[in-house]
């Protein structure tokens, strides 16, 4: 739902600035309902608190399985401007998230292409394992 409000949500090792933790105590249909139910339940203006500052390498993958995505392209030209000046990246917002974040995104064309999958469940998997084994 979109909230006039915004609001914010502090997501700990969950959800991160264009991406999503580990899965330690875990697997990929529980990271799959948690952001299922971050998209549903808070409002788009909502802004995401993250546990890290993950967001440069973050967007550097997402560009590798979303390479035609304006957003993601606009996200890392961001998040550089700010990194570079010595500010942070965190807060984002869940507007940005549904639309850069891969983890957020696992029932999109160019996600499932990417990852040679169609069920989310199996989609956020292969995400997880791809970004686990990338050095971009």
């Amino acid at each position: 739902g979109d909230d006039a409000h915004g609001g914010a949500v502090f997501s700990g090792d969950t959800l991160f600035v264009a991406g999503c933790g580990r899965f330690f105590e875990g697997d990929a249909a529980d990271m799959l309902r948690a952001m299922d139910r971050i998209a549903a339940e808070l409002g788009d203006d909502t802004l995401v608190f993250c546990g890290h500052e993950y967001t440069a390498s973050n967007l550097r993958f997402a560009a590798s399985v979303d390479a035609e995505n304006v957003a993601v392209q606009e996200a890392r030209a961001w998040a550089d401007s700010k990194l570079k000046v010595g500010e942070f990246t965190v807060p984002s917002t869940l507007r940005g998230e549904k639309a850069y974040n891969p983890f957020m995104r696992t029932r999109a064309a160019a996600i499932q292409a990417a990852t040679r999958k169609s069920e989310p469940r199996e989609v956020m998997a292969q995400l997880r394992e791809m970004k686990n084994s990338f050095r971009g």
